[in-house]
Parts: structure tokens; C-alpha cells; sequence
């Protein structure tokens, strides 16, 4: 396979990668490379919201704000360290001005104040937004930096392996194997060229690895179709992870894949269901006595979007009522056309009329409420084929962003695995719950920190290992033989019908809903699935389906972790908690005309945070206890002096 050499390696061109790439040049390391399967490709540049959130410390008006009360609002939601907090709260002022300075359009007012909303589980006006299409917005400012400065891009690349040495009982990452996805070019057992063409090995003392969410895990998801996440390939070498049965799921379209939260809720769409023979109903009339209650309810959910455990009973019985109805094998849908006889604003709450009315949204029927509340809403689907005026809108309860991920120390260093900076959402740095936006600022932060880890410990030449070429060249080989050999045994299994399977799988049961039976199963299931991959071969497969095929290995990887965090977290009787609800017979009811009950939660595992990690192939958990926000005096002139001296830099441990 072909070789290269960088100092640091990006993986990953989301607005984390970016970021991070943007930092590092700046601070004169220029020996950097960003391998990517697409500048255009990747959650960040391919979605958004009704009002897309960025979170930071509030910089408008007279309300009072601090580092430390975000710090406090952060881990506020459980499960999340408070040193992390900390730095995300105290990067989001530098970070969040970068991208000001880049040109991203945040709003100000005439006076310069950089103006803010509240999010959902936000007690300030910390959030702004530039449109439906935030992160976007970012991704193309950093781009044409990156352009500017002449920062290589390595496009049409497919992440497959790391490489992980060990020394002295630790365990450092010096490369990365990808395949080159340009060609349509056939395997073959014949000759040398497929591997030698296709495969390449980028050894770095410094690999960013900034490659989003788990989105190729699910059936049912708002992750852009364009990205599946490589969390898995991480977690295959042994990386540590945090919280990873913390995951973010609500309503969205599928057709095309976007959040019908905001104002697509307060629009007050009509809920319909559609059987296997046309037959259509407005389903949510079987759980609510009066239309007044339904509709606020279904109010109230453009505020509370996100799928919550605290939201039941609440506005999150809405997704419950629409998974109940896909069950039974129905295709449920937002109805904008036209209001039921039976519809009449004054039979509302007085919450949703004074919105309506103050918002002067009071037209005759939802796509004219929609119209007034938010056109660009409205020519959103529009642009993407879907006119609202003229048919329904059909979606399902979605996975949409993963809390956890690869657990790191307060610098963004992996935990276990030194030279791995997992960034942007494959880090696990959020709780149970977090502020809406706070993934934007996470990821910028992280790029923040990563970066000055990195430039000190280039500065001061520190390594905490040597190069040791002969372990590198050793593993170099292994992989070599180890692909030609699976190049020369025959291909019997379809990726694209495996990956239905476990997308399948893992939306049925490790979605928002979630039983200890079925997770059990669905473990065993997923485990022999991901044996018959890894002893199948990749014979006559072409560049792009022999990538396919192996990103199915780690998607599988990352739901055999995924599956087995939940699976531990039930045992430990954690209880519903976050975006999920544990199903239980032992559990309290949660709607008269439902037989269900759900396990309550025990808030104690609030303090704690849920770790993960493959040993000799078998996921393995554990619960650690949160690490408390740090308070110290700081004095200035001590800390110039920490500062000066590097004392700030010293290795940190996981219990620092």
C-alpha cells in the first residue's frame, strides 16, 4: 500500500476538522494534511434546523454570565465532568469570535452586542443562530480559509484502520489506513495493483480525529445520508469511550432528512397515520380528551423538540404515540393542508394563542401559520421536493446526535490511546443533557484545545514515546498482508443488505425506547453478524464497495459497544434518563390508555459517567465518578507565571 509521512493528520472536514486544521496553521505547524471523504460530505456543511443554535457565554445586555455558571449549566443535565465544562465554557468566547472574525454572519445589534435567545435547557440568552443553516455557514467560512491558506485537502478518502502501538505498557496511535474512493476500479487476486492503488497509510505523530456521529448506525435517522461516522474504527483499537448510550433522537422528516422542530410544531400541523390500504386518521384523537390539549401539546413540542424522559407526560408522549403508531404498521405524517372541523385557536392554552397571535401566525390553516410564522421553512422542502402546501409530510421519531463518544482528558487527548484527539461529536464530552448548541461550541473548543496541546508539545519537542520505526514498519506489513489476503478469498455477502440489517436493528432497539430482552438479543445478533464480516473476504469487489464493506466492520464494532453501554447501563437500574425510556414490567405507568410503564430514573448515576471500552474484542463498562468544576482564587500574577513557565501543560491523567 502507498506511504506517507505528516506531522499531524486530520481526519475528518467537518467544522471540528476545519477548526482544528485553521488553529494548528496558525500556531506554524505546517505540516499538516486533512484526509476527508468530502469537503461537501459530513453532518456539519449537510444539515441544520428551524434555527440552527450555536451556544457560548452571553455577550449581550445586562444579565450577568461567567465561565463557571455556564460550567454549572453544562453539567447541570448529569453525567459530564466539570473540568470539561469548564473549558467549554471558557473557549466558547474564542472560539465563537474566530468564526465572527472568519465571517460567519452572527447577528449583532447596532451597538456590536452579539445578541441571544434561550435554548431548551438554557437559563440565559446564551444562543444565536445564523439561519436554518449554522453549521453550514461555518463550514464554508473555514473552507475558504483552508483554501486561503493552502491547507491540503485529501479528498474521496474512507477511513478504515488506526494504527496503535504499545510501549512501555502504553498504548500510542501513529497512523491511519484509508481507501482511495475515486476510481470504480475491480479487486482482483491476480496482481498487486488493487492494493497498491487504492490503500494508503498516513503515519502522524498527532491524528485529529474529527469524524462526527454514528449516523450509519440507523434505520430511523436525521443524520445526513452523506455521513456514517467512524467511531467505530476507534473503538476496534481499544479507545476509550464515555456515555454512549446518551443519544438525542426527536422528530424529523425522512424523506428528506430534517427536524420538524420550532416552528413546524407551532404551526400547528394536523397528525395523520396511513395504513397498508389508504386509510387515513388523526391518531393522536385516541390519547387526548379535548382538541385544545392536543394542540397544545403539539405546541409545546416545537419548544421541547427533542425526545425527553423529564417530558413524560408531556409533549414527548407526542414521539411515543407515533412510534406506537408505526408498530402497527402504519406511515405517519405532518399534515399542513388544512385544519379539522373541529379547530379552534381559542380553544388553545394561553401560551400557544398569545405566540400565535403576538407572532400574527392566526392564519386558517397550518400552511398559512407556517407561512407567517416562518416561509423560508415552508421553501426549505420545497427545494428539496416537497411542497407542503399540496401533500403531507411523512416522518418518525429519529436518531439525531450522540451525547457520547470517545472519552479524552481536559486537552482532547484520548484517554488511553496518546497521539488521538478525538473532536467535534465523536467526543463524549456532554452529560445526559446539554444546552441546544452546545455541539457547535464543543467542537470549535475542542480544535481550540487540541491544537495548543499540540503546539507546546512541538515547541518544547515533548513525546511522551519514541519513534519507534520498527513497530510502525511491523504494523505497515501485518496490514499489508492482512488485506491481501482478504482481496484474494471471495466476497459472499451484500453491504448494502448487511447494513440494512443493523441500521434495522439498531433503531428498533437501540432507539429511544428500549428493553433489556430485546437488547440482549439484539447484542448476540450483532456480534455474529460482525464475525461473518470479518471472515468474509473482498474478492471482486469495487474500490468503493470493498470501502462499504469494511465501514460496515466498524459501524458493527460501534454497535456492539453501543448496544452492550445500554445493555450495562439497564443493569445497573439507571432507569429512563435523557433521550431514552427503559420499558419495564416493574416500572411506574405512563399513560392511562397505555399498558406501558417505564423505570424510573435514579438520578445518583447523575454524578457518575459511563465507560466503555473493547478488551480482546469484548465490550467492557464501568461507571466512573464526575469530576467536579474547578475553583481556585486566580490570582494573576500566579497564573502569568504557570502560563510563562508551561507549567499549564504538564501530561494530565484521566483523574486530573
Amino acid at each position: 500500500m502507498k506511504y506517507r509521512k505528516l506531522s499531524t493528520l486530520v481526519i475528518g472536514s467537518g467544522a471540528a476538522g476545519l477548526a482544528a486544521a485553521l488553529r494548528l496553521e496558525s500556531r506554524n505547524i505546517s505540516d499538516i494534511a486533512i484526509y476527508t471523504e468530502g469537503l461537501q460530505m459530513g453532518t456539519s456543511i449537510n444539515t441544520g434546523s428551524d434555527k440552527q443554535t450555536y451556544y457560548k457565554l452571553g455577550v449581550c445586555g445586562s444579565e450577568p454570565d461567567s465561565p463557571f455558571l455556564l460550567a454549572q449549566d453544562l453539567c447541570r443535565g448529569g453525567s459530564m465532568h466539570g473540568d470539561i465544562a469548564l473549558i467549554e465554557a471558557s473557549l466558547s468566547l474564542p472560539s465563537f469570535f474566530h468564526l465572527v472574525n472568519l465571517g460567519v454572519p452572527f447577528p449583532h445589534d447596532v451597538f456590536g452586542q452579539y445578541v441571544g435567545y434561550k435554548t431548551d435547557h438554557d437559563p440565559k440568552r446564551r444562543a444565536t443562530s445564523c439561519g436554518p443553516y449554522t453549521s453550514r455557514d461555518m463550514c464554508r467560512a473555514m473552507i475558504a480559509e483552508i483554501q486561503k491558506r493552502q491547507i491540503e485537502v485529501v479528498e474521496n478518502r474512507v477511513l478504515i484502520d488506526l494504527s496503535v502501538i504499545s510501549e512501555d505498557g502504553r498504548k500510542r496511535c501513529v497512523g491511519a489506513i484509508f481507501i482511495k474512493c475515486d476510481t470504480g476500479t475491480s479487486a482482483s487476486n491476480e496482481n498487486n495493483d488493487f492494493l497498491d492503488s487504492n490503500f494508503e497509510f498516513v503515519e502522524a505523530e498527532n491524528i485529529i480525529f474529527a469524524t462526527g456521529g454514528p449516523g450509519g448506525l440507523y434505520e430511523q435517522s436525521v443524520y445526513p445520508q452523506v455521513h456514517t461516522g467512524a467511531i467505530g474504527v476507534a473503538l476496534r483499537v481499544g479507545a476509550l469511550a464515555r456515555n454512549l448510550p446518551e443519544s438525542q433522537f426527536g422528530l424529523a422528516s425522512t424523506q428528506f432528512r430534517w427536524n420538524v422542530s420550532g416552528s413546524y410544531m407551532q404551526a400547528l400541523p394536523r397528525f395523520i397515520s396511513i395504513d397498508e390500504h389508504g386509510t387515513e386518521r388523526e391518531f393522536l384523537r385516541d390519547y387526548f380528551t379535548a382538541t385544545g390539549e392536543m394542540y397544545d401539546m403539539i405546541f409545546l413540542k416545537g419548544y421541547q423538540w427533542p425526545f425527553s424522559a423529564t417530558h413524560i407526560p408531556g409533549s414527548s408522549l407526542i414521539d411515543l404515540f407515533v412510534s406506537i403508531e408505526q408498530e402497527k404498521g402504519r406511515r405517519v405524517f405532518l399534515d399542513y393542508r388544512y385544519d379539522p372541523k373541529d379547530f379552534d385557536l381559542f380553544h388553545c392554552n394561553q401560551t400557544t394563542r398569545e405566540y400565535l397571535e403576538k407572532s400574527q401566525a392566526t392564519g386558517n390553516s397550518p400552511i398559512q401559520r407556517l407561512k407567517q410564522l416562518n416561509l423560508p421553512a415552508i421553501e426549505h422542502y420545497q427545494k428539496h421536493g416537497i411542497d407542503l402546501y399540496t401533500e403531507p409530510l411523512e416522518i418518525a421519531v429519529c436518531a439525531q446526535h450522540n451525547n457520547g463518544g470517545l472519552a479524552a482528558n481536559i486537552w482532547w487527548e484520548s484517554e488511553n490511546i496518546s497521539g488521538l484527539f478525538p473532536i467535534g461529536e465523536v467526543n463524549g464530552s456532554h452529560g445526559v443533557t446539554r444546552p441546544g448548541g452546545t455541539a457547535l461550541n464543543a467542537g470549535q473548543c475542542g480544535a481550540f484545545r487540541c491544537s495548543e496541546w499540540i503546539t507546546e508539545r512541538s515547541r518544547r519537542q515533548i513525546s511522551p514515546f519514541s519513534t519507534n520505526t520498527a513497530k510502525i514498519r511491523k504494523f505497515i506489513q501485518d496490514a499489508d498482508q492482512y488485506y491481501r489476503t482478504r482481496l484474494s478469498l471471495n466476497c459472499d455477502l451484500n453491504w448494502q443488505h448487511e447494513r440494512r440489517i443493523f441500521q434495522h436493528r439498531m433503531s428498533l432497539y437501540g432507539g429511544f425506547l428500549r428493553k433489556y430482552d430485546n437488547i440482549a438479543t439484539a447484542l448476540k445478533e450483532t456480534e455474529l453478524q460482525l464475525r461473518k464480516h470479518q471472515h468474509c473476504g473482498l474478492k471482486g469487489l469495487s474500490v468503493i464497495d470493498c470501502a462499504e464493506f469494511l465501514r460496515n466492520e466498524q459501524l458493527l464494532t460501534a454497535q456492539l459497544c453501543y448496544l452492550q453501554a445500554i445493555k450495562y447501563q439497564i443493569e445497573s437500574q439507571t432507569g429512563s434518563r435523557g433521550s431514552a425510556l427503559v420499558i419495564s414490567t416493574d416500572g411506574k405507568p405512563i399513560h392511562p390508555k397505555l399498558g406501558w410503564k417505564i423505570l424510573e430514573e435514579d438520578i445518583r448515576f447523575r454524578r457518575q459517567v459511563l465507560l466503555t471500552v473493547l478488551e480482546d474484542g469484548i465490550p467492557v463498562s464501568r461507571w466512573e465518578i464526575c469530576r467536579p468544576i474547578p475553583e481556585n482564587d486566580n490570582w494573576f500574577e500566579t497564573v502569568w507565571k504557570e502560563y510563562r513557565e508551561g507549567q499549564i501543560f504538564q501530561p494530565v491523567s484521566p483523574s486530573n
